[in-house]
Parts: C-alpha cells; sequence; structure tokens
C-alpha cells in the first residue's frame, strides 16, 4: 500500500462509531451541568429579545433590503456600548460625589472604569468599517423607509455628553433649534436633567483644585512656578541681547516676547476667567493650577495615578472627536450633500460638530503649551514636601498632622 503506514495504522477507519474515549482524557472530566435545569446562556443574555429585535422597515414596506439588516445591528450594538459607557460613566461621577476619591486607593477604580470608556470608544470607532461594506447605491435602497429617523436622536449619546461635560450653550444648533426640542418629552425631561447634574468636568476640576502643594503656606507651586519662569525668560532675553545684530536675533526676540505674553496670561487670573467666560476655558482658575503641576511632577509617586487619569480624559475628548469625523466622512460617502432623514443639513450639520466646542477637556491639551525646561520647573525635596507619598487631605489644605496614619 503507499501513502503514510503511521497514519493508516492510526486514523484510517471505515466504523461509523465515534472512536472509544481516553477513559484519562482529563478534556472530558466536566459535568453536564445545563442538562439538569436552571438559567442557561440564552436565558441569562435574553437573546430572544436581542436576536428578534432587527424588524427591516424595507420588509415591512413589501421591499425586503438586505443591507438594512447590517444597518440596524450596527447601530444596536453602538447604543448597548454607549449604555456600557454610561455604567461605567455613572460610577465614576459616584465615586467623586460621594467623596470616595480622597481615598487615593477608589483611584484604581476611577482609572480603570475611565480607561474601559477609552477602550470602548476605540472599538466603535472600528465599528465604522464593518458598515462601510456598505456602498452608497446599497443604503439608497432602504434609505427612504428610514424618514423621519435620525441618528440625532440618540437619547444615550446626547445623555453620555451631558455626563461629561458637554456645555448645551457651546452645541451646534440643529435646524436652529435647541437640541432637546427634537426628543419626546420624557426625554427631552431626561436630558434636561442630566445637564442639573455634576458633570464629569466638574467633579474633575473639584478634584484638581484640592492638588496637595497649592497651597499658599505651604509647597506654594504656582508662585515658585511664576517666579521661576519669569526669571528663565529675563536670563534668556540676556543671552539673546549679548549676541551680534542679525535676522537671526531678531526672530530669537521676537519667539521670546511671543513666549512671554503666553505666561503672563497663564497667570492672569482675571484673563483666565474672561477666557472661561467666552468658553475658551473650561476649568477654573485653581484647577488649571493643579493640572498643570501634575503635568509637571508626573514622575513622581504622588502624582502618577492622577496624569494617567487626565491623559484617559484626553483620550476620550480624542477618540469622541475622531468619532465625529469617521461618522462626518461617512455620511458624505453615503448621502452627499442631501439634507438627513431627520430633516438636519446632513453633512454640512455634523462636519460644524467637529470642533473644540465639543472638546469638554481642552484645558488638558492645552496644558502642552506651557512647557517650560525641566530647570525652571520648581524643585522638590521628598523629605520636605511628603505630600507626594500621602493620601489626599480631606480638605482643600494639605494636613500635614496625618503623615503618621497615611504614609507608606
Amino acid at each position: 500500500m503507499s501513502g503514510c503506514p503511521y497514519f493508516q495504522r492510526k486514523f484510517v477507519s471505515t466504523s461509523k462509531q465515534h472512536p472509544k474515549e481516553d477513559e484519562n482524557d482529563d478534556s472530558q472530566t466536566g459535568v453536564n451541568k445545563a442538562s439538569k435545569g436552571g438559567l442557561i446562556y440564552g436565558d441569562y443574555l435574553q437573546l430572544d429579545k436581542i436576536v428578534t429585535s432587527q424588524v427591516l422597515q424595507s420588509e415591512l414596506k413589501g421591499n425586503k433590503i438586505h443591507d438594512e439588516h447590517l444597518f440596524i445591528v450596527t447601530h444596536q450594538a453602538y447604543e448597548l456600548w454607549f449604555k456600557q459607557v454610561l455604567w461605567e460613566l455613572d460610577s465614576v461621577r459616584e465615586i467623586f460625589i460621594s467623596g470616595h476619591v480622597r481615598d487615593e486607593r477608589n483611584m484604581l477604580k476611577v482609572n480603570t472604569r475611565i480607561h474601559r470608556i477609552v477602550m470602548i470608544f476605540r472599538l466603535l470607532l472600528d465599528q465604522f468599517a464593518v458598515l462601510e461594506t456598505m456602498t452608497a447605491l446599497d443604503f439608497y435602497d432602504f434609505r427612504e423607509y428610514l424618514s423621519p429617523a435620525s441618528g440625532f436622536q440618540s437619547l444615550q449619546f446626547r445623555l453620555l455628553e451631558n455626563k461629561i461635560g458637554v456645555p448645551h450653550n457651546q452645541r451646534v444648533p440643529y435646524n436652529r433649534r435647541h437640541y432637546r426640542d427634537n426628543f419626546r418629552d420624557q426625554e427631552s425631561e431626561l436630558l434636561l436633567h442630566s445637564e442639573q447634574e455634576h458633570t464629569l468636568l466638574q467633579l474633575v476640576e473639584q478634584w484638581l483644585e484640592r492638588t496637595p502643594g497649592l497651597e499658599e503656606d505651604g509647597f506654594n507651586f504656582w508662585w515658585k512656578l511664576e517666579t521661576n519662569i519669569f526669571e528663565g525668560l529675563r536670563r534668556e532675553k540676556e543671552k539673546i541681547e549679548q549676541k551680534p545684530d542679525s535676522e537671526m536675533k531678531e526672530e530669537m526676540m521676537a519667539e521670546l516676547i511671543k513666549q512671554r505674553d503666553i505666561f503672563l496670561s497663564l497667570f492672569d487670573e482675571k484673563r483666565h476667567d474672561h477666557l472661561v467666560s467666552t468658553g475658551q476655558r473650561r476649568l477654573s482658575y485653581k484647577a488649571l493650577q493643579g493640572a498643570l503641576m501634575i503635568y509637571f511632577y508626573r514622575e513622581e509617586p504622588r502624582f502618577q495615578v492622577p496624569f494617567q487619569l487626565l491623559t484617559s480624559l484626553m483620550d476620550i475628548d480624542t477618540l469622541m472627536t475622531k468619532w465625529r469625523y469617521n461618522h462626518v466622512c461617512m455620511v458624505h460617502r453615503m448621502i452627499g450633500s442631501k439634507d438627513g432623514t431627520g430633516g438636519s443639513s446632513g453633512y454640512q450639520y455634523l462636519r460644524s460638530t467637529v470642533s473644540d466646542r465639543y472638546k469638554v477637556f481642552v484645558d488638558l491639551f492645552n496644558l502642552a503649551t506651557f512647557l517650560v525646561p525641566r530647570e525652571w520647573v520648581p524643585k522638590l525635596d521628598p523629605s520636605e514636601h511628603t505630600f507626594l507619598y500621602m493620601a489626599e487631605c480631606c480638605d482643600s489644605s494639605y494636613c500635614s498632622s496625618s503623615s503618621s496614619d497615611d504614609s507608606d
């Protein structure tokens, strides 16, 4: 006989019976509990509701369009993930509101759940690739059956925006109307209530204001930073003035003056308050100080976890902006410049929402504007500034008396 004798001897069989099981096979030592009744997979997940909830409007109208099923499943998946984001977001807000964040052991929960939101938004971006396997012609076949439904009417996404901290007065009007006017009465009430709750932005702002080291009778980071920066700028100016006259010298002096103006605005509280009133900044002056302190001392043990949180908050803003932009591009690709099914200007309206007015933590992005040489940052002495290794105090000032209880 030809062929491999090993395979002929071991595996060639004409019998239709199952091969004899090895009594010592560890993979078969389990017990089939499902056969004994009780909760099973489908019941636990209520799959009978989920997998039967795809009702094709085209089929109801007697003209079943294949790709409408993909359209429905993708958007239902989005809504399920929005629900999970709200679940995580509400839990984080509760930790801040209850004051549990003052025990820094709870910061692991905060960071983990915020990071989970980041990962969900990464997944949501990837879902566009699945939806875009449908062409504009495929979408056109069933689009007429969708009106007046619109993605703008996603209640969960609007709640998500509000709870993170998108200011309702910064929103782009929807057909010259307030965004809540496009929702039914009960939904509109939920949106109004969410506007009145503490947003993640506000809670993070209060947390940043308690950053140890900002107090004037303690480390006084802000005064020391201001002193160091303007002293550094003065020395830089002297160096430039000693150089021979040239076009390069003029450019260097112009750049130095520009830097000085930037830092004058940073340390001008009235100017900061004006920028907040116009929506160009979102954090309070004290919270901005705390954020910048964390930014500069991110390598110190006390500030590593807070820095990770600030980074994740920027990630959320970045990913939500990318999500909006991907949505704009997909809509442009599918319907061109036609009006949306809900009556908006479609692509033109969506394009107007991709801007900093929808960025919640824009101040965190702008911290990079105020980068300075490391030698200009006030020096820390671990033996003197013990707040670097201690839990955050329960009030706005650092409690040195708690060091014997809270230190590692």
